[in-house]
């Protein structure tokens, strides 16, 4: 076998172990994205299937946090820069971070009405982020 057939055969192995190795990055990532449905994009797209676990996200909306009788379940609106809007019911505790204004992620299902019932909440914040013990210092100093 000549050099230069042997470079091609080489090079040509190079390229498929390569291909096949961003195919199966590709898969594996797209398996294991966490993206989140925009009230936006549920107007756009409908709601999934009852019953399937996704993640709703955008921010709560000013005066539209509500308790329940009992203070266990708390009932909230998420909005998005659309007219759209999702309604959501969470039974737990809230994140500290989490209040009306502030951006959330939902993970949870829509019931058979088109209620959304979170089974977790995640408070989102901005990159400026500080713990409430630290302000004080930032104040001072």
């Amino acid at each position: 076998m000549r050099a230069r057939t042997r470079r091609l055969y080489t090079f040509g192995i190079a390229a498929l172990l390569l291909l096949a190795a961003a195919v199966l990055a590709f898969f594996a990532l797209r398996e294991n994205a966490n993206l989140f449905y925009t009230p936006e994009i549920l107007a756009e797209q409908g709601q999934p299937e009852d019953g399937k676990v996704v993640k709703v996200g955008g921010w709560v909306e000013p005066g539209s946090l509500a308790y329940s009788e009992d203070g266990a379940t708390m009932i909230f609106t998420v909005i998005d820069n659309s007219p759209h809007t999702i309604r959501v019911s969470y039974t737990g505790i809230a994140p500290d971070l989490f209040r009306e204004g502030q951006g959330v992620v939902a993970t949870g299902q829509f019931g058979p009405e088109g209620a959304f019932t979170a089974r977790q909440i995640l408070a989102k914040h901005d990159e400026n982020y500080q713990p409430r013990e630290l302000k004080p210092l930032d104040v001072a100093g």
